[in-house]
């Protein structure tokens, strides 16, 4: 069988981990690729003997790509994902979908109606850390609350797309995988509440969401968000970086009724009434190469992917109504089967 061609739209760090995994399997064959500009795609396309375009417009429109990577900045993924699913493209595009939830929603049902994948990146899950998180929990019995925070101290703050609202999205939109780590291990959230906050350099001091123009570049924020699942259990995401962070914290502690899930880092335990195990947190190498291995499994031979488009959809809509949250000042319910 012929190997399945590919365009990647990107040149950052996850689109150099797709193309080295797509240059090492033989399935695949990765012949354009579509930067900022023309520039970066040509330097980037030269380690991989792969054609420059100036624009993925020029890249979806190519009769001779069967799949195109999205792996560009969060504000461009649902345009692109919806280009390139009308041209019959097939469509991987790293998380999140888009930066509205109705878009994304939209676009999973056009992909549905024209069958042909939409596979939204998640490698977190694939991870050693979630799949030791998911063995453990189940020795706690029902878990009630648990603290998510995953802050990072950045001095000075980049000057980068990630610190933009109209490039990256609101804080937890943008970083849709906390939330829907949470929702692949516990399922629907039904109640969200969020407070968000932003520093910026042109002397506005302390915004609330309402007040940060989409255009300026923040140095710092902090969004906090109650999570509210229909288990009952309760769930506190704190998700921050830049300048105003002093000090970082990547944990995630689950209280259960008969244990605890406590992992700091890269280092976990299983806390329980008769003894205390340390877990095998395994490695984070290699995430990139899984999922685009498991995409192709997918192509080829049918084989089920590791996630659905509906829980990504669901856990980008838990991340925009912490959004509406933070903008409106009061709890968003969600309806069942959101």
């Amino acid at each position: 069988m012929s190997p399945i061609t590919v365009g990647l739209v990107g040149t950052g760090y996850a689109a150099k981990a797709r193309a080295d995994a797509l240059k090492t399997d033989p399935r695949s064959r990765l012949i354009a690729i579509a930067g900022h500009n023309l520039s970066s795609a040509q330097a980037f396309g030269s380690s991989y003997d792969a054609e420059a375009l100036p624009a993925w417009q020029d890249l979806v429109e190519r009769s001779d790509i069967d799949l195109v990577i999205i792996a560009t900045v969060n504000r461009d993924h649902g345009t692109i994902a919806r280009a390139a699913l009308e041209a019959g493209k097939q469509v991987v595009v790293e998380y999140p979908l888009a930066l509205d939830a109705s878009e994304a929603e939209a676009l999973i049902q056009l992909a549905a109606t024209k069958n042909q994948l939409l596979h939204i990146e998640h490698i977190e899950l694939l991870s050693g850390i979630h799949l030791a998180i998911r063995e453990a929990v189940g020795a706690i019995a029902t878990p009630f609350y648990l603290r998510y925070a995953s802050l990072a101290s950045q001095r000075p703050a980049p000057q980068k797309w990630t610190y933009s609202p109209e490039l990256f999205g609101f804080p937890l939109v943008g970083a849709v995988s906390r939330i829907h780590r949470l929702t692949d291990l516990f399922g629907w959230v039904s109640r969200v509440t969020c407070q968000a906050r932003f520093w910026c350099d042109s002397g506005h001091g302390n915004l609330d969401n309402s007040q940060l123009s989409s255009s300026e570049l923040y140095t710092s924020c902090l969004c906090t968000a109650q999570l509210q699942f229909k288990s009952g259990l309760i769930a506190d995401v704190i998700y921050g970086k830049g300048e105003a962070i002093w000090q970082n914290d990547r944990s995630l502690h689950i209280q259960g009724e008969k244990g605890a899930v406590l992992v700091d880092g890269q280092q976990g335990k299983l806390v329980l009434a008769d003894e205390t195990r340390e877990l095998d947190m395994g490695s984070r190498r290699g995430l990139f190469a899984q999922d685009t291995g498991k995409v192709l499994d997918y192509l080829i031979t049918g084989t089920p992917l590791y996630v659905t488009a509906q829980s990504s959809l669901h856990a980008l809509k838990v991340a925009d109504a912490a959004r509406r949250s933070a903008e409106l000042g009061r709890s968003i319910e969600l309806e069942e089967g959101a």
